[in-house]
């Protein structure tokens, strides 16, 4: 399965990811996100996407394995996941290009442009890395 998880650079970036070599992807409280994260599997790719300002896909991360109970929430309701960096995109996606690309219109980046943890499709994976010159 492919997923895109969105954080703001100034908490936590692609560079710090990159620095780090992993990170447990917790705090996640919107209950679609919260749906979405509990799905996520060992191996799963994960694009890493750039809020705030920037509003673009940066890099490919990896699910380091399946998603667990989030360590930070005492009443065991929320899940985290283990993600490690893959590769930075050589060109970001922005938001705005997505947008333009009527491919995208279903993309949940589009219709729920809140969403912090979202399903992406082959095809929809396919055209990113392609439009951030990113093989893998």
């Amino acid at each position: 399965m492919n997923w895109l998880f969105k954080e703001e650079p100034t908490h936590y970036s692609w560079d710090d990811l990159v620095r780090d070599g992993r990170t447990v992807w917790s705090g996640v409280r919107n209950p679609v996100a919260q749906k979405n994260l509990r799905s996520v599997e060992k191996g799963d790719r994960i694009f890493f996407y750039h809020t705030g300002d920037e509003k673009a896909i940066v890099g490919v991360a990896e699910a380091a394995g399946d998603a667990y109970d989030d360590p930070s929430d005492t009443a065991g309701k929320f899940a985290a996941v283990d993600v490690v960096p893959i590769v930075k995109l050589a060109q970001p996606v922005t938001l705005s290009a997505v947008k333009a690309d009527g491919f995208f219109r279903d993309f949940a980046l589009v219709r729920i442009s809140r969403l912090s943890v979202m399903p992406v499709s082959d095809a929809q994976w396919s055209r990113i890395e392609r439009m951030g010159r990113a093989a893998r």
